[in-house]
C-alpha cells in the first residue's frame, strides 16, 4: 500500500511538473516569436537598412541578427534599433559588412553616424505610448540632436529629451519643443 501511494505521488508530481514546465516552454517560446516579428517589423520599417538582406532569430529573449549589411553605420543601426525593443534582453551582432570603404572619408561617417542617430531616436518615440512621436521631429547634426515640435505636457516633453539622451552616440539634446495645453470638453 505505501509503495501505492508512493507511486501515485510521484506520478503526480512528475504530471504537475511537465505541465508547469510546458507551460513555461509554451510561453517563452511565444515570447521569442513575438520579440521575433517585432524586431523584423522595426528593420522593415526603417528607411536606412535593407531589411531583406537582415535576419532575425530570438531565442530566450536574445535577438541573432545575421546577413549583410553596407557599412558599420547600418550594422549599429539594425542592433540599437533591435536592442530599443521592450523585451529584448540582449543583442547579437552576426551581421556581414560588405560595403567597409565607403567609410573612408570622415564626413560620411559623420552623416551616417547622425541619420543613425537620427533613425534611433525617432523610432524610439514612435514606440513610447507617452510621447506623440509624429508631433516630434528630430534633426541630428554632428550627434546633437535637436527636438522640435508639440508635445501634451511637461512630463512628455522631459521624456522625449530623456529618450533623446539615452541614444547611443548622441553628445547633447537641444530642446525647441512646446507644450501645448489639452482643451478638455466642458460637459
Amino acid at each position: 500500500m505505501k509503495n501505492s501511494i508512493r507511486s501515485i505521488i510521484a506520478i503526480t508530481l512528475l504530471t504537475v511538473g511537465s505541465a508547469a514546465y510546458a507551460e513555461n516552454t509554451w510561453k517563452d517560446i511565444s515570447k521569442d516569436a513575438w520579440l521575433d516579428g517585432k524586431a523584423e517589423s522595426t528593420l522593415l520599417f526603417n528607411t536606412h537598412l535593407n531589411s531583406f538582406d537582415i535576419n532575425t532569430d530570438v531565442k530566450n529573449g536574445v535577438v541573432i541578427l545575421t546577413g549583410k549589411v553596407e557599412s558599420n553605420v547600418d550594422k549599429a543601426l539594425a542592433e540599437e534599433l533591435v536592442a530599443s525593443l521592450k523585451g529584448v534582453n540582449s543583442v547579437d551582432n552576426r551581421l556581414t559588412v560588405i560595403n567597409e570603404k565607403s567609410h573612408q572619408d570622415s564626413k560620411m561617417l559623420i552623416a551616417l553616424t547622425d541619420s543613425k542617430i537620427a533613425t534611433v531616436v525617432k523610432t524610439k518615440l514612435l514606440f513610447e505610448s507617452e510621447v506623440s512621436g509624429t508631433g516630434i521631429e528630430v534633426d541630428v547634426k554632428q550627434a546633437v540632436v535637436t527636438l522640435s515640435g508639440k508635445v501634451d505636457s511637461n512630463a512628455a516633453k522631459q521624456l522625449a529629451i530623456a529618450i533623446a539622451k539615452n541614444t547611443t552616440d548622441v553628445k547633447s539634446v537641444v530642446d525647441k519643443l512646446k507644450v501645448t495645453k489639452v482643451k478638455v470638453a466642458k460637459h
